[in-house]
């Protein structure tokens, strides 16, 4: 049996286990059934299934554990772990894209450039190690490609790209950089140190986005959606801070407290006119303003 096949049914017994606790017989049911969808043999033996739990808690770090009284197998973590439920997903759509050329046609990619992935392990490695780093970084604003020497604190995800959050050498400045423009990444042996309790998500506890340089003090931030982007704002919150404030067939309104930033500003804009800011008056102004300017140039 391929290795692909033996991951799948990992992911599969997790997904079941997810919904509900199972015996042995009803995982194996739901192993037949996934079989008959995918076509590939995912149903085994208990014997197997006893091997693949070792298999699942060292490669998944998911621990699962059977009750002698109900006879049924359960997830033993309380607290659902983000990174075993990206890997489950990232494995899902490798499989699902390892498909032959007669189903390709019914897949339809964005057309993009590749994310820095490559990068990926490396400056894990460097954080981890709390090493040095040095790499080219190709800057939009002036299209020129500059040097940087830098003390990678974290990774970040935001709208499909990942970005490294690194102290910057040259001027001690907390920075972002997108993978996609780093190149000739250089892992020093050169050691950094940072404070004891550090954690790099308090640099954006208070954030939209990747942009942290704002010195003012978060904002309560009241919006008001129409009733049909009301349920995409609760389906994906903006923020952790997010707080429904009325939800009714006509309006959904909310509280968040953000620092406001330009990525904020923009993420507002992209909603248009199904979105108003209720508070505060400031940023109401700042839209009006972009929306002004963007009329003009049509005009």
């Amino acid at each position: 049996m391929a290795k692909r096949n033996y991951f799948l049914r990992y992911s599969r017994v997790i997904y079941r286990l997810q919904k509900c606790n199972a015996s042995f017989e009803e995982i194996n049911d739901y192993l037949e059934r996934e079989s008959e969808i995918k076509d590939i043999e995912l149903s085994i033996s208990k014997r197997t299934f006893q091997r693949d739990l070792n298999e699942i808690r060292g490669i998944f770090n998911v621990d699962i554990q059977y009750n002698p009284t109900q006879k049924v197998y359960f997830i033993s973590q309380v607290d659902k772990s983000e990174v075993t439920d990206r890997m489950l997903e990232a494995f899902e759509m490798f499989n699902a894209l390892n498909i032959n050329d007669a189903l390709s046609r019914f897949v339809i990619f964005e057309k993009r450039k590749p994310q820095g992935a490559n990068h990926f392990h490396g400056i894990l490695h460097s954080i981890k190690n709390r090493l040095m780093v040095n790499f080219s970084y190709h800057k939009y604003e002036e299209d020129v490609t500059v040097q940087r020497a830098v003390e990678p604190h974290a990774l970040k995800e935001f709208k499909g790209r990942w970005y490294l959050i690194a102290r910057d050498v040259q001027d001690g400045y907390i920075k972002t950089f997108g993978l996609d423009r780093v190149s000739e990444l250089d892992i020093t042996k050169k050691k950094f140190s940072w404070p004891e309790q550090f954690n790099p998500n308090d640099l954006f506890i208070n954030y939209f986005g990747i942009v942290n340089s704002s010195k003012s003090k978060p904002q309560k931030i009241v919006l008001s959606f129409d009733s049909l982007q009301g349920k995409y704002i609760k389906s994906f919150p903006l923020h952790q801070s997010q707080e429904t404030l009325l939800d009714n067939e006509d309006e959904m309104r909310i509280s968040l407290k953000l620092h406001i930033t330009y990525d904020f500003e923009m993420e507002l804009m992209s909603y248009g006119e199904r979105v108003k800011v209720i508070s505060p008056v400031s940023l109401r102004r700042k839209l009006l303003k972009r929306y002004q300017e963007a009329l003009d140039r049509y005009i």
